[in-house]
C-alpha cells in the first residue's frame, strides 16, 4: 500500500477515487466495515480506493488536554489499514493550520484534488473540520453538487453493545484482551520502540526489550505472558508492565520490559509488537533480587503454558 503526503504523489492515470475518510485509532471491526464497503464499491468501477487519516489524533492540536491514549502507533494503523485492500492512505499532517480549514473547505478540496471523486464512506457519526463544521449532512449536500455519493456507515455491534475505540480501551485497561481482540477483528497488540534500560533484568539472567509507548494506552500493571513479534521472527516472551517495586526507586517510573523466551539479541531501535494473551499475576515488591529472580522462573513457566 502506497502512503502520500500530498494527493498529488499519488499517480492513478485518469481513474475514478473512492476515499474512506476517518480517524481510524485502532482500525477496529467498525472501521474496517467503513473500509471493507469503500474497497468493494471502489472495485465495481475500477476506481482507486484510498484511505483518508490523519498522523495524530486530532485533538491532540485541537484539544490537548482531552487526547485519548491511542491504541496503535502510527506504522501499526498503516499496517492494518494495509491489510484491508486499499490501494493508498494518504496520511495528513494534521497540524494548527490543517484544524483552521471548514468542513466544506475541506470536502470542496478533495473533489477538486482527487477528481473525479466518486464516493466518501464515513462512520454515520463522523465529524471534522473547524468546531465541527464537517459531518454527514454537509457531504450529501456538497455531493450533489460535485458529484460524489455519500455512504454513512452504521455503527457495527459486537461483544455486547457498538464497536468504538472508547470501547477497545477500556478493555485493554481492563486486561480483557478477549473482548478487545473481538472489538479490533485482531489480536490485542501492544508496539514501541526497543529503547535502552537499566540492564537490571540482564543482571538478574533475564534480559529484556524496554519499550517506548508513550502516548498509548496500556493494560494495568502487571505480568502478563505474550508473543513478541517483528518482521524477522517471532517468541513468546514474559511482558512486565509496572513500577518495579522491589528495587525501591525513590522516583519510580512506568517501564514495559519483555522478556523473549529463547532470544538473546539486539533489538534497540526497532519496533517491538507484544501481542497479550494472558495476565499472569499482579506486580509484587520481593523481599530480595533472589525472590524476584526465583518469580521470574515461575513467570517464565507459566507463560510456556499461557501462551
Amino acid at each position: 500500500m502506497q502512503t502520500f503526503a500530498q494527493p498529488r504523489e499519488f499517480a492513478r492515470a485518469g481513474r475514478g477515487v473512492s476515499l474512506a475518510l476517518g480517524v481510524f485509532d485502532g482500525v477496529h471491526v467498525g472501521h474496517r466495515e467503513v473500509i471493507r464497503r469503500m474497497v468493494a464499491d471502489a472495485a465495481t468501477r475500477g476506481d482507486a480506493p484510498i484511505v483518508v487519516t490523519f498522523d495524530r489524533h486530532p485533538n491532540a492540536v485541537v484539544a490537548p488536554d482531552h487526547t485519548p491514549p491511542l491504541i496503535q502507533t502510527l506504522p501499526q494503523k498503516l499496517r492494518a489499514l494495509a491489510a484491508l485492500g486499499a490501494e493508498a492512505t494518504w496520511l495528513i499532517r494534521f497540524d494548527a493550520a490543517f484544524s483552521a480549514q471548514s468542513g466544506e473547505t475541506f470536502v470542496r478540496a478533495l473533489a477538486r484534488d482527487f477528481h473525479p471523486l466518486r464516493s466518501i464512506f464515513v462512520g454515520d457519526g463522523f465529524q471534522f473540520g473547524h468546531r465541527r463544521s464537517g459531518h454527514v449532512a454537509l457531504l450529501h449536500r456538497l455531493g450533489a453538487e460535485l458529484g460524489f455519493a455519500t455512504h454513512a456507515v452504521p455503527a457495527v455491534a459486537t461483544g455486547g453493545g457498538p464497536v468504538s475505540s472508547t470501547r477497545v480501551r477500556e478493555a485493554i485497561r481492563a486486561a480483557d484482551f478477549a473482548l478487545a481482540g473481538t472489538l479490533l477483528g485482531r489480536p490485542y497488540a501492544l508496539a514501541g520502540e526497543v529503547v535502552r534500560g537499566d540492564q537490571l533484568g540482564r543482571k538478574l539472567g533475564f534480559p529484556t526489550a524496554n519499550l517506548d509507548a508513550a502516548g498509548l494506552v496500556l493494560p494495568p500493571n502487571g505480568v502478563y505472558a505474550a508473543h513478541a513479534v517483528l518482521p524477522s521472527f517471532s517468541r513468546d516472551a514474559v511482558v512486565n508492565l509496572g513500577l518495579r517495586p522491589t528495587l525501591g526507586d525513590t522516583r519510580p517510573r512506568l517501564r514495559i520490559e519483555a522478556h523473549l523466551l529463547e532470544f538473546d539479541g539486539d533489538l534497540y531501535g526497532r519496533e517491538l509488537e507484544l501481542v497479550f494473551t494472558r495476565r499472569l499475576r499482579d506486580e509484587v515488591k520481593f523481599d530480595s533480587l533472589e525472590a524476584l529472580r526465583e518469580q521470574i522462573r515461575r513467570d517464565i513457566a507459566a507463560a510456556h503454558v499461557a501462551v
